[in-house]
């Protein structure tokens, strides 16, 4: 039995190297201008400056997470060509209009589409999203209330990751409003992970 820390999370698993799967890239590179990051895990807002050697550790989501001077930190998708990588293109509008089923399909997708900085595991699988329902609006458009936790209350990326969540669904033809609220109840334990979030992080 080994204690393994990732994130905020302590976890109790049997580790075999097979069983881990990191998504480490540890690709060094220099930044190529100044760029605002926030600090893991407190999210504190920071300036990291135009030379400075950035480790590439974690590549999910659609955002960074650098080492740099042995600190960790984690830069938006926005700012990827800092780091000599093309930002991602945005999708382009179909134009059709979609059922609140299809709607519905597309919205966890892009919840699966949102990380931890820390830990390779999207946030549906560690069991973060408690509940997301959409209500309609007008023809064609709908409001998203997602509730989500965090894997402990006083993790300081949770404000970051609930900005996430609102940006990817904002970002759906069809979600013309997003809400996301941070709850405690219940807290948050290991058990809520998926079968595939554990195997990912070795506990299984």
């Amino acid at each position: 039995m080994e204690t393994k820390t990732q994130g905020c999370i302590t976890f109790q698993a049997t580790i075999s190297p097979q069983s881990v799967i990191l998504v480490f890239m540890n690709e060094s590179v220099t930044l190529t201008r100044d760029v605002e990051a926030a600090v893991i895990p407190v999210g504190t807002k920071v300036t990291l400056q135009k030379g400075e050697q950035a480790f590439i550790t974690q590549s999910l989501g659609g955002s960074y997470t650098v080492v740099v001077n042995g600190n960790m930190f984690r830069i938006e998708g926005k700012d990827a060509e800092v780091l000599g990588i093309q930002p991602a293109e945005k999708p382009v509008s179909t134009g059709g209009t979609k059922t609140q089923e299809q709607l519905d399909k597309e919205i966890w997708n892009q919840l699966r589409g949102c990380y931890d900085p820390e830990i390779p595991v999207n946030i549906v699988d560690l069991g973060l999203v408690y509940d997301c329902h959409l209500t309609p609006m007008n023809a064609g458009s709908f409001r998203a209330d997602v509730k989500m936790t965090l894997t402990a209350p006083g993790c300081g990326m949770g404000p970051m990751l609930a900005q996430d969540v609102q940006n990817k669904l904002l970002g759906l033809e069809g979600v013309d409003d997003v809400s996301v609220e941070l709850v405690w109840d219940p807290p948050w334990n290991q058990s809520m992970i998926s079968e595939a979030g554990k195997l990912q992080l070795g506990l299984m």
